[in-house]
């Protein structure tokens, strides 16, 4: 707890005994309104100045004020009791709140302890802390083991792990070398790291997560807009009516002493603290809870209209699959070995930067040897022509085989791309490069299903058969090959028009090739962003590593989330409306309109906090 907090704990047990000495005292008249004042002013001081505050700055119609008038009248027509419990009980819901609300915060800013203090720079022999904020671009840093890295950029010298959990929610450390890229936010595990930046701090992987956090409550759901408008109209209709409570039947029948009671606890029960605390509550404590998966969620807005998703649009490459290409088989000719084969491609291909030849060269992983390989030509659209130990080695598509008149004795129909090798002018076999789906995608999509997602998509870049190989092994609904960027955008189009008005349709991307359909969708999600600036720039949700499971966890947290709020609307406004129905018909008395402001709140924030621990 705070310290402010505690102080109104204090108060509020301080309050508790002199109010229970007040019920045990034998005093009556001008003395007990005495006695039972102290716990009132005790406890209700500062409600009263805030409403007195209020109404000077114009803003009459507040909880402040109806807890005011409602127990000011209380003490008016001698229920001093009755007065002092309802302040008290309200002071116990406000700290209730207040608690609550603090730990929704801490569950959002615990993200804001991966804001770097300092950065290490080396001068004069010596290392010297300063402001990451300071430190140029291309500068030198140094961290240490146990220190937490302040900028991105590049390794210099040293290996270590780095602990990314505060970013992605794994647990499982990232080992770096010379040549990797470091982001900021991250932790140090082990050895001693010089890092070249190549951000400044403003525009760090750190810098826009804590932006984008802080940013994400003005960002506001529909539920939370209906609930500010609801009290702004709500409360001075319920002044007035509980006004006209106590004064129409008065003055027709005289009974003064019977209407005003009941307009008090009309009053009292009507205040909308429920609604107005727990609804915000709940989408905070949803945005917390998953930024603490590594699912950062730009507000409220994005997050209610996730947990409405039913059809979820995939982009292919990086996003199902592993966006890299890799060696999926190797089919030598007879009297070729199959290592052999791998060998003689991958040092023809050593010198390319093409993804299929570092592939290849990948998947052998043997020491390159240069200097076996005398010449190396590579001819456009169709492969490489090397000589290596003296021999001719032809290494490409099938139109370099054809090109060279070398027939192709055995080709099977594969998925990916097929790579034909030849020995001194003779076919010596074939190896097949695909882009394989990530280990998780299959377990994703049916978790999205089991959500209750409607449909899933797939638009790729990639041809029919590739396509649909894909499609078939993750069971996607429906898919759409061959697409060029714009095309993409089209198929979103034309999906957003099949789908029903409650419907929200999702699209997930890698977030640097696909903005345009990422801006076009109800709800963009980009994921694989660890350290992409254009991910978090086009997205509404970011998943910050490539875990694919963690869509199946956002729209899950979501769709909780709005549960929640949907009960406590119910709950508060059934609650409440029997109750003032109760009240005016003189049913109900002060301690029922107690239970229905207080008790009502204390429920529906408890119901709300569950969000603050959701797995």
């Amino acid at each position: 707890m705070t310290r402010k907090q505690k102080k109104m704990l204090y108060r509020i047990l301080a309050a508790s005994v002199l109010f229970v000495v007040s019920l045990l005292l034998p005093v009556t008249g001008p003395a007990q309104l005495a006695v039972f004042l102290i716990p009132y002013l005790v406890i209700g001081w500062d409600v009263l100045w805030k409403a007195v505050r209020n109404i000077m700055n114009g803003q009459v119609f507040d909880e402040n004020f109806l807890m005011c008038v409602a127990t000011v009248g209380a003490l008016i027509i001698g229920e001093y009791p009755e007065a002092v419990a309802v302040m008290l009980f309200y002071q116990v819901g406000e700290l209730f709140q207040n608690v609550a609300v603090s730990r929704s915060r801490q569950s959002i800013s615990a993200l804001m302890d991966i804001r770097p203090d300092y950065a290490n720079m080396e001068r004069d022999g010596q290392l010297v802390q300063v402001d990451p904020e300071e430190v140029a671009v291309g500068g030198t840093i140094v961290i240490k083991a146990g220190e937490r890295v302040p900028l991105d950029g590049t390794v210099l010298e040293g290996v270590s792990a780095l602990d990314t959990a505060a970013l992605t929610g794994e647990s499982l450390p990232r080992d770096v070398a010379p040549g990797d890229e470091v982001i900021s936010g991250c932790v140090n595990l082990s050895g001693l790291l010089h890092v070249r930046v190549s951000k400044p701090f403003g525009q760090s992987t750190v810098a826009r997560i804590l932006d984008l956090v802080e940013n994400s409550s003005e960002k506001k759901a529909q539920a939370e807009h209906f609930i500010t408008k609801f009290a702004r109209y709500y409360t001075p209709i319920v002044v007035f009516a509980a006004l006209a409570l106590a004064v129409i039947p008065s003055l027709l029948d005289g009974r003064w002493g019977t209407w005003v009671p009941r307009a008090l606890n009309f009053l009292v029960v009507s205040c909308p603290c429920a609604l107005v605390i727990s609804i915000p509550l709940s989408f905070f404590g949803g945005i917390g809870g998953a930024s603490r998966q590594g699912i950062l969620v730009k507000g409220s807005n994005y997050l209610e209209a996730l947990a409405q998703a039913g059809i979820v649009v995939f982009d292919k490459t990086g996003t199902l699959t592993q966006g890299k290409f890799s060696v999926t088989a190797v089919h030598p000719e007879e009297g070729m070995a199959g290592s052999e084969l791998l060998k003689l491609a991958a040092l023809a291909e050593q010198f390319s930067t093409h993804p299929i030849s570092r592939s290849i060269v990948d998947a052998w992983g043997g020491t390159l040897q240069q200097d076996r390989v005398t010449s190396v030509e590579e001819i456009a659209g169709h492969g490489v022509r090397a000589v290596i130990d003296g021999r001719q080695i032809l290494a490409g598509n099938w139109k370099l085989m054809d090109r060279e008149n070398i027939p192709i004795t055995s080709d099977h129909d594969h998925l990916g791309t097929v790579i034909h090798v030849a020995v001194e002018g003779r076919y010596a076999g074939h190896l097949v490069i695909a882009d394989q789906p990530k280990e998780t995608s299959a377990q994703a999509v049916a978790g999205l299903k089991a959500a209750g997602v409607r449909q899933t998509v797939m638009l790729t870049g990639d041809a029919e058969r590739t396509a649909q190989a894909v499609a078939d092994g993750l069971k996607l609904d429906k898919y759409y090959a061959q697409l060029l960027p714009a095309d993409k955008v089209e198929r979103v189009e034309e999906l957003l028009a099949e789908k029903s008005p409650k419907e929200k349709l999702v699209f997930v991307g890698d977030g640097i090739n696909d903005a345009p359909v990422l801006s076009r969708a109800d709800i963009g999600v980009a994921m694989g962003a660890l350290g992409s600036d254009a991910a978090i720039e086009a997205a509404d949700i970011v998943l910050m590593d490539d875990d694919l499971l963690k869509l199946t966890a956002a729209v899950r947290i979501a769709r909780k989330t709005l549960s929640i709020v949907r009960q406590n609307v119910v709950f508060a406004l059934g609650v409440k409306l029997l109750v003032l129905i109760l009240s005016a018909a003189g049913l109900a008395n002060m301690w029922a309109a107690v239970f229905a402001d207080v008790g009502v709140s204390v429920l529906a924030i408890l119901n709300a906090s569950r969000m603050l621990n959701v797995k």
